[in-house]
């Protein structure tokens, strides 16, 4: 194995943080993926590699090392990429939020392979905060504000947001005209005995804490929060609670588009709606992007705009 296939399997180890997971995303035979870097230490007559029973992390040498492989590594990348008619090619790893890719990536991925034959994509969905450089994840693509990190943030887009809830919910509660409704009982109401409001809760993986109701109103955001019969962590729980009449929730609204055409659903409050809220893809800061990763998220951005316009 020459120094450059060296170096990839060396990064992929210390990101995989095992030599197995490093095996069998480069498809070399374990017992060769010791060989290679006992012989790379050797070389360099330094400990790279930390190894235990159940992982692996770099020593102080390895540390470096491995930085400055990302960047070597990096730079063959985009003098390879540079020649004309030389295709961006390998594997690109995405974490992704489900619903989002499933509503604005997937129905155009046949036209990314067409452009990118030689390029692959492996797809997982979650919601909750990945280290994107330890998993060995290329990007994510995430939904709401972020949290502070040292990773790069591409916003593609805004989504809509509204405030709907279940007839069968607005028949037992009540549709409120205003966002204040929402907080007490008024006399009228009490004489009609109609329950008290509540939400379907949403509690984000990174906080747990039920996300409130948000509403903007002559530019000012008003926050309330409300009792929750139920509270989740994923979307489509979330809109699952939503349409049984569990109670009200505000979500994107192309989620819920069908919903509302077919009256499963009805928005409330419009002149009040929640703020609408970013699409991002994330990825490492300190790692110059490979043209694999490049085009993707080019190709990524320009997919959710053209899917905003189209909605």
């Amino acid at each position: 194995m020459d120094r450059l296939d060296a170096m990839h399997l060396f990064t992929r180890i210390v990101e995989r943080k095992s030599f197995t997971l490093a095996s069998h995303d480069t498809g070399v035979p374990r017992s060769t993926v010791t060989s290679v870097i006992r012989e790379l230490e050797a070389r360099l007559g330094v400990r790279l590699l930390q190894r235990t029973t159940r992982t692996v992390t770099t020593t102080l040498d390895g540390e470096a090392y491995y930085r400055r492989c990302l960047n070597i590594l990096a730079d063959v990348d985009d003098a390879e990429g540079a020649f004309k008619g030389v295709k961006p090619k390998g594997l690109v790893r995405l974490e992704a939020q489900g619903t989002l890719a499933r509503h604005f990536l997937m129905p155009s991925l046949p036209e990314f392979f067409a452009r990118y034959p030689e390029v692959e994509l492996s797809m997982s969905e979650s919601d909750r905060w990945v280290d994107v450089v330890r998993e060995g994840v290329d990007c994510v693509l995430r939904y709401g504000e972020l949290p502070d990190s040292d990773l790069v943030a591409r916003r593609v887009t805004q989504l809509e947001r509204l405030t709907c809830a279940a007839p069968a919910y607005l028949e037992r509660c009540g549709c409120p005209s205003h966002w204040r409704e929402l907080e007490a009982r008024e006399p009228e109401q009490q004489m009609e005995k109609l329950q008290a409001h509540r939400v379907v809760g949403i509690r984000p993986i990174t906080s747990g804490r039920i996300t409130p109701l948000e509403f903007l109103e002559d530019g000012e955001m008003r926050s309330l929060d409300l009792p929750a019969t139920l509270s989740v962590t994923g979307p489509e729980s979330y809109l699952a609670g939503l349409r049984l009449g569990l109670g009200i929730a505000q979500v994107p609204r192309f989620h819920v588009q069908a919903d509302l055409a077919s009256g499963r659903l009805v928005e409330i409050l419009k002149s009040t709606p929640p703020p609408s809220a970013p699409v991002s893809l994330v990825y490492p800061r300190n790692r110059q992007l490979s043209p694999r990763v490049r085009v993707f998220l080019d190709w990524a951005a320009n997919t959710f705009a053209q899917g905003q316009r189209a909605d």
